[in-house]
């Protein structure tokens, strides 16, 4: 049993137990309901909102093959490059709190615009003059640096992140490296650094443990996404809630 599959079924046995606890829900609203006009409820009319022996044994089960699972060494490339981008997306939703923070601070002084544009007389020009000697109302060299600092840094995890996620579902990639891994009699999962630069579309992975290591070039080019490709998701988002297809 793998790993996932370990997982899936954790996931199954939860979604039983949530299935009961959402169906008692459901039907003490009627009960109460009833009871309140007067209406009897049966004897065990309650029966399906009660988790069953079987359903808490599987959880319990799936509860302990999850807990014990070695999820840290991958078995496969994919499960290498499936963990590389959890932490690549963990790192990159900490980037994006520094990046709402640092937008933050620097839109809050942008505010000004409104009045600035409306300071056509002496007494609205010197108030535009006191706003702007405030440092709610002023960008400093810090702000500038922290925001320009945080943007990239979301970029550099969200490009880490995709490269990864392209990599575990392309099959030809892992495959090369599953294999390369077989020949040289070694686990994929002791590699000690991977590294993937987009400039050229290539993956290094070293297993300096075993004294191997190599790269891997040109098999996500097909997925590379521009300026214009990411704004125009971000559009799309915002309209409907969802990427495009």
């Amino acid at each position: 049993m793998t790993g996932q599959e370990k997982i899936d079924a954790l996931i199954s046995s939860l979604g039983a137990i949530k299935n009961r606890v959402t169906d008692q829900a459901t039907m003490t609203v009627g009960a109460v309901g009833y009871a309140a006009l007067g209406g009897v409820i049966v004897d065990d009319a309650f029966n399906d909102g009660l988790i069953t022996q079987g359903e808490f044994d599987s959880y319990l089960e799936a509860h302990d093959l999850v807990i014990n699972h070695d999820y840290e060494t991958a078995t496969n490339a994919t499960e290498l490059f499936t963990q590389e981008y959890q932490g690549a997306m963990n790192n990159l939703d900490e980037a994006i709190d520094l990046l709402a923070d640092a937008a933050g601070e620097v839109l809050t002084a942008t505010g000004i615009m409104e009045s600035a544009a409306a300071a056509d007389t002496s007494p609205e020009q010197t108030a535009l003059q006191g706003m702007m000697g405030t440092d709610e109302y002023s960008i400093d060299q810090a702000e500038v640096d922290a925001y320009n600092q945080a943007v990239a840094q979301v970029e550099n995890y969200a490009q880490q992140a995709g490269a990864f996620m392209a990599a575990a579902n392309n099959t030809e990639l892992t495959a090369s490296i599953d294999s390369y891994a077989t020949v040289n009699n070694f686990a994929v999962g002791n590699y000690t650094t991977i590294t993937y630069t987009q400039a050229i579309d290539e993956f290094v992975i070293n297993w300096n443990d075993d004294g191997f290591g190599s790269g891997w070039q040109g098999y996500l080019t097909s997925e590379f996404k521009d300026a214009s490709d990411i704004y125009g998701a971000g559009e799309y988002v915002a309209e409907y809630g969802t990427m495009p297809n």
